[in-house]
């Protein structure tokens, strides 16, 4: 799944354009309807030619709404960057390709709107000028489609431009940190608390337990839909709308991110690599106020210049960023700064939660960030343990091109400052395997939101048989035995007398269910050595009366109550030790029944090797 987020000056016709490609009006509000006007994000999706299915973000243009559309383009795949051909370049078309490149939005294209309002040659003069105003940015050379939204004109041309871009995209990988910036919440009739965002990072799965951040507010996902489509589980870069229960709509505010409990601290200081917009109105100084955007979420703040007095616009350099309200981030995360009226830059962060507060024009920092930036040892071995997956010594040692002892030496390192997870015993002689914590994180959400699937998918059963779940997460049987092992440790899953659950999974029966428990029950008492075989009952029913150890199913049709097959088993083994064999006439002489059950009854007794089948005869084994 892939989300497009729209971009460009006011009045230029987004809305309009979405609305020609999807059939919905993102315009939701009644004052944007009334002046025709987006003020705030609006949503929509479509199928595309290949069957391929999108999300679209329609970003208000006016300059006045600039925070809203920074709440809309910071977990897009692909923008298109919206230029009408009667008006050409804007100020907003300038700044939004700003933000667009800051933002690292490496997949665009222009779509040239109105064009039945123009000649031919008026079009082909926009495209020059805008050509001009791409150059040097990540959307330098990017396709362009000229359409009216009114006449229908270029709209398919689009599409399959759309497609042939996202063919090339590559979808978000997922971390196993489930991160959805929140960009609407509100309330339903009869459902509660809604709230909607683009997933990036991980999974999440119906019934599954969630945090935002930075409030701390803990609650459980009770529905999950996309495009109007019921979800059990989804994976990254979807649009979602989520019902949690247990938080009210009051405690949930824009700019939250959902998350798994726990992990994601929030931050008031973080380093970063800054570049300033080459149009930006003036140099930024040192310690100078500023207005932070990242994702959906907003605040003030100060930057601290760390390798300059000034940052001239179309620069660059080392920044530490105070903020005034602590929010969640994490390596690698892109964000905007702008002054009261205008973008001034962005850039990428570094380090999340830098120990202090650092000294201006020092080397060791400086040679730090670069550290980071470029990547140390460390940061080669964290890199590959994060892209192979669980290593072992000889695979680190070979692709990073160190010594065994060098890298036991960083693993050491980085396992303590828990960097890296460690599964078994280290040493040269050891066999362990390492995890990135990014990559354990990813294993241990994979584990919570299969246990979650199953649990939805089966919630009559006690928990999930454990190859089921080696085989979801896709390990080794020894990988597997190890992982298991530590997930119950952090009391990430239970080992329920050998099957794997859920800490708070709890079977639980409806009073409809147990009557039909009841009832079952008693027709198979009535006749206990001769039970009906036609008595219709739900699957999931009896495989819960068979964990619950109510009953014993010898084969597809014949189910017996347990008291009635341990009175047959232990009837048959007082006859073998008095006789030495018994035959299936022997069987049904014994309990005066059809050959229809006690053949099945004898052949379980061979498959629980109580006993053995010698031609006609079973003997004890």
């Amino acid at each position: 799944m892939y989300v497009i987020g729209t971009a460009g000056h006011v009045d230029h016709g987004k809305s309009t354009l979405v609305k020609a490609l999807t059939d919905i009006d993102p315009d939701r509000l009644p004052e944007e309807k009334e002046r025709e006007m987006t003020v705030d994000l609006g949503f929509a999706w479509m199928t595309l030619p290949s069957r391929r299915e999108v999300s679209i973000v329609d970003v208000p243009g006016h300059e006045r709404f600039i925070k809203n559309m920074l709440a809309g383009v910071g977990a897009i795949d692909l923008a298109m960057l919206i230029v009408a051909a009667d008006e050409s370049v804007m100020p907003q078309t300038r700044e939004h390709l700003a933000i667009l490149d800051i933002l690292r939005i490496r997949r665009g294209l222009v779509v040239i709107t109105k064009v039945d309002l123009v000649d031919e040659e008026l079009v082909e003069l926009v495209k020059a000028e805008v050509e001009d105003t791409l150059a040097g940015t990540a959307f330098e050379g990017c396709p362009m489609a000229p359409v009216s939204a009114y006449t229908g004109e270029g709209i398919d041309d689009l599409k399959a431009t759309i497609d042939e871009i996202l063919n090339d995209t590559e979808t978000r990988r997922d971390l196993g940190r489930p991160r959805l910036p929140i960009d609407r919440c509100f309330t339903v009739s009869g459902f509660g608390t809604v709230i909607t965002g683009t997933l990036i990072d991980g999974s999440v799965a119906v019934g599954q337990q969630i945090e935002l951040a930075p409030s701390g507010r803990q609650a459980r996902i009770r529905g999950l839909q996309s495009h109007k489509s019921r979800l059990d589980a989804a994976a990254p870069g979807v649009r979602l709308a989520l019902n949690l229960s247990g938080i009210s709509r009051d405690d949930v505010m824009r700019g939250e991110v959902l998350t798994n409990p726990g992990w994601l601290r929030p931050t008031r200081r973080f380093d970063a690599n800054l570049r300033m917009v080459k149009g930006a109105p003036h140099a930024l100084k040192h310690n100078e106020g500023v207005t932070f955007h990242l994702f959906t979420s907003e605040t003030t703040g100060r930057v601290r210049l760390l390798d300059a007095d000034r940052l001239q616009p179309g620069s660059e350099g080392w920044v530490q960023v105070l903020l005034d309200e602590p929010l969640p981030m994490v390596k690698g995360d892109f964000f905007v700064l702008r002054s009261s009226e205008d973008t001034l830059g962005g850039g990428q962060v570094a380090d999340p939660n830098p120990r202090r507060r650092h000294r201006r024009f020092a080397p060791e920092v400086l040679d730090r960030l670069t550290m980071l930036d470029a990547g140390a040892s460390e940061d080669v071995i964290l890199t590959i343990a994060d892209q192979m997956g669980p290593c072992d010594l000889r695979t680190l040692s070979q692709r990073s091109n160190l010594s065994e002892g060098e890298i036991l030496e960083r693993l050491s390192v980085l396992i303590e400052s828990d960097e890296l997870v460690a599964l078994g015993e280290m040493g040269p002689q050891g066999d362990a395997v390492v995890y990135s914590r990014r990559g354990w994180d990813i294993l241990r959400n994979q584990a919570q939101v299969a246990l979650q699937a199953y649990h939805n998918q089966y919630p009559l059963r006690r928990g999930a048989p454990p190859q089921e779940l080696r085989s979801r997460l896709g390990v080794s049987q020894p990988v597997y035995l190890r992982a298991a092992a530590r997930l119950a440790d952090e009391d990430a899953i239970v080992d329920d007398n050998g099957l794997v659950r859920a800490p708070d999974h709890r079977v639980e029966l409806s009073d409809g269910q147990q009557s039909e428990i009841a009832d079952y029950l008693t027709t198979l008492a009535a006749e206990p050595w001769s039970p009906p075989t036609d008595r219709p009952v739900d699957p999931e029913l009896l495989a819960h009366l068979q964990e619950r150890g109510d009953v014993v199913k010898v084969n597809e049709t014949v189910v017996f109550t347990t008291a009635a097959y341990e009175d047959m088993a232990g009837r048959i083994v007082d006859h073998l030790k008095a006789n030495g064999s018994v035959t299936v006439a022997d069987a049904r002489t014994i309990f005066g029944t059809s050959r229809k059950y006690v053949l099945p009854l004898l052949e379980y007794l061979d498959q629980q090797r109580i006993t053995r089948r010698v031609g006609d005869e079973r003997v004890l084994r």
